[in-house]
């Protein structure tokens, strides 16, 4: 595994410069300012993010101010006490994509920012305390806690929100198999383990955190 200089290097190379590269990086959200962020908020991105997978983009950010509406600005309290008839209500509405499992999926992730805001005092709170050094188990948590929150979407979802992180697209699983990090996509918990390792080891380096490590490492393949 290749130390991180000589990684931006090759993606500096590729963008054309180390400045160039530079100006593509983004910056995260302080823990402070991540533990601002409102319930409503990460409901609606967790949404957002899930109605996207296997869909096209375009027609759901289109729609998305209706389905605002439609799920009542996305706070979590009235959205997690939605009932049959509301179900109903959502799936006879023009407004959303009338896909039945992630209106459901929706609902249950209501019920996931409630607990999280019941034991940190808010979902912002839960994830800014989170470490980056252990993010690959927040993202276990999100599988297992969250619905259909698993793999690129919860990710997508952390990205979003301003959280460090980093998504492992199929640029960054390249440039990770590459390195000797791991020989296929990471999905069992020793290669999300190794993944885990590798971008501490580079952060320790570079002094960078995980969301801009990540960049680097898609914009080298």
């Amino acid at each position: 595994m290749r130390n991180f200089e000589e990684i931006f290097a090759i993606a500096a190379d590729r963008k054309g410069g180390a400045s160039a590269l530079e100006a593509l990086l983004s910056d995260p959200l302080s823990p402070e300012a991540l533990g601002q962020t409102t319930n409503d908020r990460w409901l609606e991105t967790m949404a957002k993010c899930l109605f996207q997978a296997g869909f096209n983009w375009r027609v759901i950010d289109a729609k998305w101010r209706g389905m605002v509406e439609a799920f009542d600005g996305f706070d979590p309290s009235r959205v997690g006490a939605y009932h049959d008839e509301d179900i109903d209500r959502l799936l006879s509405d023009q407004r959303i994509v009338r896909n039945g499992a992630k209106v459901m999926a929706v609902i249950d992730n209501a019920h996931f920012v409630q607990e999280l805001a019941a034991e940190s005092g808010s979902a912002g709170q839960f994830f800014a305390n989170w470490p980056a050094e252990t993010y690959v188990d927040l993202l276990a948590l999100m599988t297992k806690r969250g619905a259909r929150l698993g793999a690129v979407t919860g990710q997508r979802v952390l990205r979003s929100m301003g959280k460090d992180g980093f998504i492992l697209s199929t640029d960054v699983v390249a440039r990770l198999v590459g390195e000797g990090v791991v020989d296929k996509t990471p999905t069992s918990k020793r290669d999300l383990a190794a993944v885990q390792q590798a971008f501490n080891s580079w952060s320790e380096q570079s002094g960078r955190g995980l969301t801009q490590i990540s960049q680097v490492l898609a914009f080298s393949v």
